[in-house]
């Protein structure tokens, strides 16, 4: 069974824009207090980019501006293969103010949002943190794949 999901990867002066779940000490296994990307799994049938769309308005009431896919992550995590696809959002401004309050879904599935420094905030995935984001968005790169087996 695969696990399919999109992240948004917005940037604002050097920080990525990040969530902290609800109850998200029982969804990974860092230790502690981490963050994450906004997304979330594609449903059957649906288009990568209308995920991001839905989930992104759902979770912040604000819709993404999507540009490239930056990344490609594949991975197992708790005996389950999962395949997330990372897009570029264009209007990251737009979310330097989210109210969770006029969401759909924000106040349930998000305890808070930021954008936040990716050296010095644990993120999820780890690979993000070691990433010069801006070069991938920047430069005429291809989509990078990065595969690890555990989380």
């Amino acid at each position: 069974m695969r696990r399919v999901s999109v992240r948004a990867i917005a940037l604002h002066e050097g920080k990525l824009l990040c969530v902290r779940l609800c109850n998200y000490n029982e969804m990974a296994s860092v230790e502690g207090e981490w963050w994450c990307l906004p997304g979330g799994t594609v449903e059957e049938g649906e288009v990568l980019e209308e995920t991001l769309v839905r989930e992104m308005v759902e979770e912040t009431g604000i819709a993404p501006q999507i540009g490239k896919l930056l990344y490609v992550h594949q991975f197992i995590f708790k005996e389950k293969e999962h395949l997330e696809f990372f897009f570029h959002i264009k209007n990251s401004t737009d979310y330097l103010s989210v109210d969770l309050e006029s969401t759909t879904h924000g106040l349930e599935e998000i305890e808070e949002i930021d954008f936040v420094d990716t050296r010095t905030t644990v993120i999820l995935p780890k690979f993000l943190s070691h990433e010069s984001l801006e070069a991938q968005i920047a430069l005429d790169q291809p989509t990078k794949f990065i595969s690890f087996e555990e989380r």
